[in-house]
């Protein structure tokens, strides 16, 4: 049997200095919290101290090394085919409203970059989405016409830099692509010297709002371990909120991707960033890479977090990046996760009933720009001068029509999780049957039970249940860990928590 790969750190993560912040010791006190050290919660931090206020970010791990640490990194408006989805589901008018926040977005990061002397490799290229399939084509014409309708200099092609005969393709001008860790590190150490602050390794568990200002702040955010801060407002930016009361966890989906990367010629670099949803999902980048080299960069094998057979897919991914591109050598393989919204618009903005909490989620796979469209958002709704897209994207909104259907079948997955993996159909092997570095949920002593083993043939016996909201966990074969089908929450096979929504750890039940 093959045994399972564990996927090493990302091409941004390995090619930059690790971070070393402190972790909050004693109460904090602060105007502003931002929960989360990713693009969303460090850009929107940034924008606030930049316009004088008091704040303080809030990392569980290492800032810029999550979702925005593994991300594909590019930087454009063209966001697969969202334009003729949002013109038919809300009007020509929001969709030119979200184009205007991505392009807006895009400008944003340039001229932070340029102003703060930032080399992070920003590359203006073209976008692609693309179809090899006749099948496909009368649906990019549609995009390709309601992107510019929405603003975007569009066009529909059946010409790329690929290297293989395309069926068709809705080609956006003038996009982008840069280093995310790069950028982002730089933007933290502005932020620093402008008064503000990072605390790394302090993950949030709770949030009372409770309090008054008179008494240091009217919201509460207590630590792992026992501190606590206290603000005025709350801006949570952790991809899915990590506090239980904001109830959008059925209306977000979980999806993985995973990523493979290695050199290439600069002459078989395909000029531009290319998408197509056919074979499981296909994303194409590059990077720069030394002299005469680009770093081809390929995303898909798309999945819910948990699901078997992630080995398998990587091996699919690799073979399609080697096939399609010649590459000769995988050198970085990496994990993407985010989460889609039921109408695939991100929800950014203050909670209604929770006065200053903020929240910004459910980018669907686009965090650069949606993450930088999110803190400008947040920062000009603060200061009373909330943008144009702001109600667009406002976490309040509902329209049971135009996403009844996407929550229902949300739901139904989530409750075939929560209920049926309870059902006694188990596999049922033994712990004593398995291998090396594998891992399974199985009955023990009648109770599901997350088993792996490792390396030197210690077995590792926790529960199967997410500390969430109590779906069973899957075991994921190339990166090594547990994740919840549900909700996203991923767990070392330890037990510790390695992404949320999950703020506990599995419960330990030692095998004996």
């Amino acid at each position: 049997m093959k045994p399972p790969l564990v996927l090493p750190e990302s091409y941004w993560i390995a090619s930059t200095e690790a971070t070393t912040y402190p972790a909050a010791e004693g109460p904090v006190t602060t105007e502003v919290a931002v929960i989360g050290g990713g693009i969303a919660g460090l850009c929107t931090a940034w924008e606030l101290a930049r316009a004088g206020r008091s704040v303080a970010v809030l990392e569980a791990g290492r800032i810029a090394a999550a979702v925005t640490g593994n991300t594909t990194a590019k930087l454009s408006a063209q966001h697969a085919s969202v334009y003729a989805h949002l013109r038919d589901a809300f009007g020509s008018a929001a969709a030119r409203d979200y184009a205007e926040a991505q392009t807006a977005a895009i400008a944003h990061v340039a001229e932070i970059a340029d102003a703060l002397g930032i080399e992070c490799d920003l590359e203006r290229a073209p976008s692609f989405v693309y179809t090899e399939s006749e099948d496909g084509v009368a649906a990019l014409r549609d995009e390709a016409e309601a992107a510019r309708e929405a603003g975007l200099d569009a066009s529909f092609t059946t010409e790329t830099g690929l290297p293989f005969p395309v069926a068709g393709a809705v080609r956006v001008e003038d996009q982008a692509q840069f280093h995310p860790r790069r950028f982002l590190l730089a933007l933290a150490a502005d932020f620093i010297a402008q008064g503000g602050r990072i605390f790394e390794e302090s993950r949030v568990t709770g949030l009372d709002s409770t309090g008054s200002k008179t008494e240091g702040g009217a919201h509460v955010l207590a630590l792992e371990g026992g501190g606590e801060v206290r603000c005025d407002q709350v801006v949570i930016a952790t991809q899915f909120p990590v506090i239980d009361r904001i109830k959008l966890f059925a209306r977000l989906t979980p999806r993985r991707e995973l990523v493979v990367a290695g050199p290439i010629p600069e002459s078989a670099d395909p000029g531009g960033m290319y998408l197509t949803s056919e074979g499981g999902t296909r994303s194409v980048r590059t990077a720069p890479y030394g002299e005469g080299r680009r770093l081809l960069i390929v995303t898909g094998e798309a999945f819910t977090p948990g699901d078997d057979g992630t080995t398998e897919r990587l091996d699919r991914l690799t073979a399609w990046a080697t096939e399609r591109f010649g590459v000769e050598s995988i050198e970085y393989r990496w994990a993407a996760q985010d989460y889609t919204t039921t109408d695939r618009v991100p929800f950014v903005g203050e909670l209604s009933g929770e006065d200053g909490v903020y929240v910004a989620c459910g980018f669907g796979g686009w965090g650069m720009s949606n993450g930088v469209a999110a803190a400008r958002t947040i920062a000009e709704t603060m200061a009373g001068k909330p943008p144009q897209w702001a109600e667009l994207f406002g976490p309040g909104r509902f329209h049971l029509l135009r996403e009844g259907g996407r929550l229902a079948a949300a739901q139904s997955k989530v409750v075939q999780h929560f209920i049926g993996d309870r059902l006694p159909h188990a596999a049922p092997s033994k712990p004593e049957d398995l291998a090396p570095g594998a891992g399974a949920v199985m009955r023990v002593e009648g109770a599901l039970r997350a088993v792996y083993r490792d390396e030197d043939g210690g077995l590792h016996t926790l529960s199967a249940k997410c500390t969430h909201l109590g779906c069973v966990v899957g075991f994921n074969d190339a990166e090594r860990n547990w994740e919840c089908p549900c909700h996203g929450s991923r767990f070392s096979t330890r037990g510790a928590v390695l992404q949320g929504p999950a703020t506990s750890p599995l419960e330990a039940h030692p095998h004996e």
